[in-house]
């Protein structure tokens, strides 16, 4: 069993390896995953041996929380926001109290810069009672964190900051208490009361600014869970009643009002409207919608009022398995990461050590005043935060961007690799096509007129039940004509139909029906076999033995399928066609789109052999995009599955991609989205190495001997604080990327 919950008191990526280790110590967990910027973690394991109860209270056991919600009135995302709203202003406070306490400190340790402080600030005694408060109320949460890893065996970002602070602090007091002492061992009579608020002040304000950026790249989550409507109208004992969206019932009846949300999915039943489905599909066009089609929860009513039967409600609607697919995509981890993963887990012992060393390499030089300074400063100047949060932030705002496209993205994974790809393979029926026959072609022939053939067709046809007959009476009624009143009709299988229209005996069928009906129609067999060439069907009309026209009809191409053809050959991946359609049908499909290679013949189980044989033929990359039930194994053995979002749900869960939108052009959009997500995280990861490779050093005061330079740890503080904001700021430019 699989199931992932928000996560509350994560400072630093140590605290997300900290957690992922006690989970899996947890009898019955089989893997865990946290994923420190979506704060979020995702647990396989067996019911049989454990409970998420169980799995939450071990992480409680390392000094977290996990948000295990039952309450049907708010969900653990509701809880997480609140509990994150409350950590801000939290912080916020303790920032404004610390800013305060630190000036305050700051301008009475140094009275040589600013002479106009009164003599009283800058007593010892004075300094530490304003520090304090900053070290032990503001700064509690580095000592809370510090023990919880300790006793775990472990070391986070917060252990340096409370291993620095206090030693500046603790010197700090000792010199307070006992100058004489120390100034008889050769120590000097130095405060760093300063260096301890100034440090804690600069952290938690980047902290503050970091919690503020993080919140806009979950987003994309906010605006999906707001989509819903609060409430339903319901029909009940020949009454209409709104009630709350959580007591709507699969079966109820509900009536939706022009410019009202639909509460959850289901089919029209009565009515019809023009639907928004922009908010979940990325579509910007109203769809219009009929009886017997069906709606989807949290879309737009425009213009009419109409009836729906409620078919999904709560987790099932496709909003739910929206945001569910959203979220668990943002908590994955992409493969890139996991250099990241492996530094990480090193660096506070490295940088311990580190400091200790410096510590002792500049005492040795008989400077202890540096020793302690640099020291401090390299425990504060090391930051794993900006590694830990560079691929899952960018992450978080690339998956959600897609969101907003219509193009639900299932992991990280996926994410990185959609770049990669340089074979696509598409499903013909349904996916590059629309999936329904339509009329293509009407030949009046003699006297007959096109209109009047086409009338005349959907006359005779308004009795079949068959997928062509449906393409000729719909292009009928889309034309709006008046249909003839048909007295008698005869359908023939595997041939066509006849009957009797306004009095006229009419023939309409394939060219065996013509034979068998003795209608002379070889004058036109040029046509015939041209249309048929293009993978039409062709039908031909009949009044008595006179031949009146012919009518062709086909599975037609999407209006975007050539542009994205194109679109996909200017990034250099191949493109291919597979169907199960004869030779000749499927060339002609494939011509129109601009494909050139084409798998004719197909039958649904060998689909996923072609693929693999793609696979293999060159260590490519490939990539499936299908719609039905018989595709969902080629989708699952492509290296990235594109399912259309107007598949079955075996499909749409076999893939790695879903199209909401229907759009193909999203195919294009989501490998561009990968290209500019990828490029993002390699640029968070290079800043991110780049910054500890070259500061570390500097902390340590290698360029001393040089320049004269030493790191001051506040500054340390503020560039520790920076380098984070920084990988989150990077992040959120996704969010107006060109794509």
């Amino acid at each position: 069993m699989k199931t992932s919950f928000p996560i509350i008191g994560m400072h630093c990526a140590s605290c997300a390896r900290l957690i992922e280790r006690q989970m899996k110590k947890t009898p019955g967990v089989i893997d865990a995953a946290v994923n420190y910027g979506s704060e979020q973690a995702s647990v396989e394991f067996d019911p049989t041996l454990c409970t998420v109860s169980t799995i939450a209270k071990s992480i409680e056991s390392a000094g977290y929380k996990a948000i295990i919600s039952s309450d049907r009135q708010k969900t653990p995302n509701d809880i997480k926001e609140e509990a994150k709203r409350t950590e801000l202003a939290d912080l916020k406070t303790k920032v404004i109290v610390s800013s305060i306490l630190s000036i305050l400190i700051l301008l009475g340790s140094f009275p040589e810069w600013f002479p106009f402080v009164p003599p009283l600030l800058n007593n010892a005694y004075i300094l530490l009672v304003l520090t304090s408060p900053v070290q032990f109320w503001v700064g509690w949460r580095f000592y809370q964190a510090t023990w919880s890893g300790l006793k775990n065996r472990t070391a986070s970002m917060d252990t340096l900051i409370s291993v620095g602070t206090s030693a500046a602090f603790g010197f700090s007091l000792l010199t307070t208490l006992f100058s004489r002492q120390l100034a008889a061992l050769g120590l000097p009579n130095i405060m760093y009361y300063d260096t301890a608020a100034v440090i804690i002040t600069l952290i938690l304000l980047g902290r503050f600014f970091e919690a503020k950026a993080k919140a806009h790249t979950s987003d994309a989550i906010k605006k999906l869970l707001h989509l819903q409507a609060k409430t339903a109208r319901v029909v009940r004992n020949g009454e209409e009643i709104n009630i709350p969206i959580k007591e709507v019932k699969i079966g109820d009846i509900i009536r939706v009002r022009p410019g009202e949300k639909i509460p959850v999915d289901g089919t029209i039943t009565e009515g019809s409207s023009a639907i928004d489905e922009s908010m979940v599909t990325g579509e910007s066009m109203p769809v219009e919608k009929r009886s017997g089609e069906p709606v989807i929860g949290a879309t737009m009513n425009k213009t009419g009022t109409f009836l729906f039967l409620s078919t999904k409600i709560g987790d099932e609607t496709m909003l739910s398995r929206i945001v569910k697919m959203v979220s668990e995509a943002q908590s994955t981890r992409a493969p890139i990461q996991r250099l990241a993963d492996v530094v990480s887990g090193y660096f506070v012992p490295i940088v311990l050590m580190l400091s200790v060393v410096t510590f002792l390499i500049w005492f040795d030089f008989g400077l202890p005043t540096q020793a302690f300074v640099n020291m401090i400063a390299v425990l504060i100047i090391a930051c794993p935060c900006a590694l830990g949060l560079a691929t899952p932030t960018a992450i978080m705002v690339g998956t959600g961007r897609g969101a907003e496209y219509g193009v639900l993205i299932k992991d990280a994974a996926v994410l990185e690799t959609a770049h990669k790809i340089d074979i696509a393979v598409f499903d013909k029926t349904g996916t590059l096509t629309r999936g329904k026959p339509s009329v293509t072609n009407i030949v009046p022939i003699g006297k007959t007129t096109e209109n009047n053939l086409l009338i005349l067709a959907a006359s005779l046809e308004q009795g079949s039940e068959h997928a062509l007959a449906e393409a000729i009476v719909l292009r009928a009624k889309k034309r709006k004509f008046h249909l003839s009143t048909m007295t008698t009709f005869e359908s023939v299988a595997g041939h066509g139909v006849r009957g009797i229209v306004d009095g006229k005996p009419l023939t309409l069928g394939n060219r065996t029906f013509m034979k068998r009906e003795s209608i002379p129609f070889t004058a036109h067999e040029r046509t015939i076999s041209t249309l048929e060439s293009q993978g039409k069907t062709v039908m031909l009309l009949a009044s008595g033995k006179q031949l009146l026209g012919l009518i062709a009809v086909a599975d037609t191409l999407k209006d975007e399928a050539k542009e994205m053809v194109a679109s996909l050959k200017k990034l250099h991946i191949e493109t291919w066609m597979i169907t199960g359609d004869h030779e000749s049908t499927a060339r002609a499909i494939a011509q129109q789109a601009g494909i050139t290679h084409v798998l004719a013949g197909v039958l649904p189980q060998q689909k996923s052999d072609k693929i693999q044989e793609l696979k293999q033929s060159g260590a490519h990359v490939v990539a499936f995009a299908g719609d039905g039930v018989n595709d969902a194994p080629a989708l699952a053995s492509a290296d990235i599955g594109i399912a259309m979002g107007t598949g079955t749900d075996v499909a749409i869960e076999s893939a790695g991609i879903t199209l909401l939108n229907k759009d193909l052009r999203s195919i294009v959009t989501a490998v561009r989205l990968s290209k500019a997500t990828l490029s993002i995280i390699k640029q968070n990861l290079f800043w991110a190495f780049a910054y500890n490779i070259v500061l570390v050093p500097v902390a340590a005061g290698l360029l001393y001997p040089i320049t004269g330079w030493l790191l001051n740890p506040a500054i340390a503080a503020f560039a520790m604080a920076a380098s984070s904001i920084s990988v989150v700021g990077n992040s959120l430019r996704l969010k107006t990327a060109s794509i």
